[in-house]
């Protein structure tokens, strides 16, 4: 067990129980109930399993035909300062999980929520490589110290998404 300074292992496991009950409880209270209807909604449900991580963790929120959570995993985890996420991987855990549709999540250490030029380019790449499969992607979250940047809010993922329909016609077109 990891040593949590100052205090006791009685107390180390009392504060361990409760989080894992905390986690459970907002798990249960969520997975297969009314969809999630806004990134705020999102951020609480997310964030106390992300926000204090010290290394970049990418989760993947499976949704059913309704948009209900099925489940949630992290799919991958990084350094301080990166992830590496793997388009492949998560269209095979998605398919896996019957899912219809998918929301993305990760923290940033730095507590700031700011996307990187990689935040933007690996979700651009799994906007398109789930679209090719018939999978929605309707947000991607980063979570940082008590804030957050939504792709959705930002317009990210409609954009993504209209680039995404403009060239698959641009490819029919060019296949005539």
């Amino acid at each position: 067990m990891c040593e949590i300074k100052g205090i006791g292992e009685k107390n180390q496991f009392g504060i361990r129980l409760i989080k894992a009950i905390a986690d459970r409880y907002l798990n249960a209270r969520i997975v297969r109930k009314d969809p999630i209807n806004n990134s705020k909604d999102l951020y609480d449900y997310l964030t106390a399993s992300m926000r204090d991580k010290s290394r970049e963790c990418f989760k993947a929120v499976y949704l059913d035909a309704k948009n209900r959570i099925l489940a949630t995993e992290t799919l991958f985890q990084g350094t301080l300062t990166a992830s590496s996420v793997y388009p492949r991987e998560v269209v095979r855990a998605a398919l896996d999980h019957h899912a219809a549709a998918l929301i993305f999540a990760h923290n940033h250490p730095s507590g700031d929520p700011e996307p990187s030029e990689e935040d933007i380019a690996i979700t651009r790449r799994l906007i398109f490589a789930c679209q090719m499969m018939g999978i929605t992607i309707h947000e991607h979250v980063i979570i940082g110290h008590n804030r957050y940047f939504s792709f959705a809010d930002q317009g990210y993922i409609k954009r993504l998404n209209r680039e995404y329909e403009r060239r698959e016609t641009e490819l029919s077109s060019l296949l005539r």
